[in-house]
């Protein structure tokens, strides 16, 4: 089995037990297989698995980088048994049909593949990354959903849009017509593939419009016949649970559903709008959980001291940052570090966006009264040792989380402030008194997400001398330094990104902070104190990614513009 090759890689010496472990926690907690992860965590790269597997299982290696698949051989095996085997065709000579396989020691499925094609199987080995690449490339849902809404114009006798009781009556009558769900599925599938993070349908006069969050940017899909938009609304509220005679107020709900072998969770919101209820969907796939502290582009020192105010046995940790600049998977990674059979974690979520084994989580409901400070109040009689409060709102929240961490218990939270120094000010405009603030916080970390510029059509940038003022840097400070950029290509689908990398600001509270604290200081002389004792701001942390060639100078402009050295 694929699973077992993590053993032999470390009989071979090509990994450590301690990059086996991370990278069978990884599957544990987030899916996928051993040999997957320890690429992904970087344990070994995709040309010594590939070696390796191919000397395995004594059949040859194929490179699927850069491939592209023949839409006559992909016809030959159906997208759900590629997917299941995870088998891709690459080629056909006579009767013979070269197959990629992730394992190519299946003999179940070699036996499959050659009964549904009716072609002997020569299997080559490619790594499990590659071969899902292909397959997402290979089975794109973007034909399938042209399909889909073709047939739908075929199928579906839809009435005038116009008439808005007919229009009531169509949304519930089509519902269950398999063309509506099919493109449902296929639109839900379709995002989970690119990895985008959200999914927006909004109907506007006699359009409707899809678009797909991917790497934190909006990017049109498709746009579906506006005839069909009561039943595409109506099918994902009956999917959510919600109500679909409901179109007055906004409404949430949840849908749990499979994909790609993968369980998916929803988060639904429709919100009615003047042309219809538009429709937006949280995707929360664990399978994207990077919960490896070491992987989240973390600089040396600031790692060190991010570790260190975790790993105190009290006092508050702080993570500030905008919505969607990735707090609440820093959080969870703090929590799977400290997370041992010997402490007891408990969280207050709102929402619960992934289920962690061995934390207790809670969620929010304010309709009942179990707000913030009263999950605080009720865990600091369940013996807890570490407590992650989902986000600081008010004073009742501040207090008492202050409290805990003031009394023997590590607290995790979130702010919303635009920098870390300037946390400080807003705990104590909540009116959590100054000596308190300096008793109770160890660290305070403000981050955002820049994206990352596409491995696959990167080329070398040039930095003019208005860039170089702008960014507040000299020609000499860029020795050495690997300035890039995207073009943009199928990989990126022509945005020259792809993936996100963290930038962080960690504010470890020193005694010269304290004294500052305590003394009501600006946050202007709290950061300059703070960077002369060698914190990295936002800015200049996002200037290292730069100079190594992980982002671009858009990106960092864009993204710590309200930060300045």
């Amino acid at each position: 089995m694929v699973e077992d090759i993590g053993q032999k890689l470390l009989e071979a010496q090509l990994i450590d037990g301690n990059a086996l472990q991370k990278a069978a926690l990884q599957q544990k907690t987030a899916g996928g297989t051993v040999t997957g992860n320890l690429v992904k965590i970087g344990a070994l790269s995709e040309e010594t698995l590939l070696d390796f597997l191919s000397k395995h299982y004594n059949v040859p290696a194929i490179d699927l980088k850069g491939f592209e698949p023949d839409p006559a051989l992909t016809r030959l095996i159906p997208g759900d048994v590629a997917s299941k085997f995870m088998a891709l065709p690459v080629s056909k000579s006579g009767r013979r049909l070269v197959v990629a396989m992730a394992n190519p020691s299946n003999i179940f499925a070699i036996d499959d593949i050659k009964f549904i094609t009716g072609y002997e199987v020569e299997p080559h080995v490619a790594s499990e990354a590659a071969v899902k690449k292909a397959l997402d490339r290979a089975y794109d849902s973007a034909g399938t959903m042209a399909d889909v809404m073709k047939n739908m114009e075929e199928d579906l006798d839809v009435v005038d849009e116009d008439d808005s009781a007919a229009e009531n009556d169509a949304g519930l009558g089509q519902v269950n017509d398999a063309p509506i769900v099919k493109l449902v599925n296929s639109l839900i599938a379709d995002a989970v593939r690119k990895g985008a993070s959200d999914i927006h349908i909004e109907p506007y006069e006699k359009t409707m419009r899809v678009r797909f969050r991917i790497d934190g940017s909006l990017q049109e899909m498709m746009a579906p016949p506006y005839k069909f938009k009561a039943a595409i609304t109506s099918r994902l509220k009956i999917m959510a649970d919600l109500d679909i005679a409901e179109r007055r107020v906004p409404q949430d709900g949840r849908i749990k559903i499979k994909v790609i072998n993968r369980t998916i969770d929803l988060r639904v919101n429709s919100l009615p709008t003047i042309f219809g209820e538009k429709i937006v969907m949280r995707i929360l796939d664990k399978t994207n959980l990077n919960i490896d502290l070491e992987k989240l582009g973390f600089e040396p020192k600031s790692m060190k001291d991010f570790i260190a105010a975790i790993l105190n046995p009290y006092g508050m940790v702080l993570v500030t940052g905008p919505t969607g600049s990735g707090k609440t998977t820093t959080l969870y990674s703090a929590l799977s570090r400290v997370n041992t059979p010997e402490v007891n974690v408990m969280t207050a979520e709102d929402p619960v966006e992934y289920n962690l084994d061995g934390i207790n989580q809670v969620l929010v409901n304010d309709g009942v009264g179990l707000t913030f400070s009263a999950a605080l109040k009720a865990f600091l009689r369940q013996d807890p040792n570490i407590i992650m409060v989902g986000e600081i709102r008010d004073i009742d929240t501040a207090g008492i989380a202050t409290k805990a961490a003031l009394t023997g218990h590590l607290v995790l939270s979130t702010l919303h402030t635009n920098d870390a120094p300037s946390s400080i000010g807003r705990l104590i405009d909540m009116g959590i008194e100054p000596f308190l603030v300096a008793s109770s916080v160890n660290l305070i970390l403000a981050q955002r997400l820049v994206r990352k510029v596409c491995a696959s059509c990167r080329k070398p940038a040039v930095l003019t001398e208005e860039i170089l003022e702008e960014l507040q840097l000299d020609p000499a400070d860029l020795a050495g330094a690997n300035i890039v950029e995207g073009e943009g290509c199928v990989e990126c689908n022509n945005t020259g990104y792809r993936g996100r990398a963290g930038v962080y600001e960690v504010m470890a509270i020193t005694p010269a902070l304290r004294d500052l604290i305590l003394q009501r200081a600006s946050s202007i002389e709290i950061k300059r104190t703070a960077i002369e004792g060698g914190m990295l701001t936002l800015r200049r942390d996002a200037l290292q990614k730069l100079k190594r060639g992980i982002t671009s100078v858009e990106e960092v402009l864009k993204e710590t513009a309200a930060d300045k050295l």
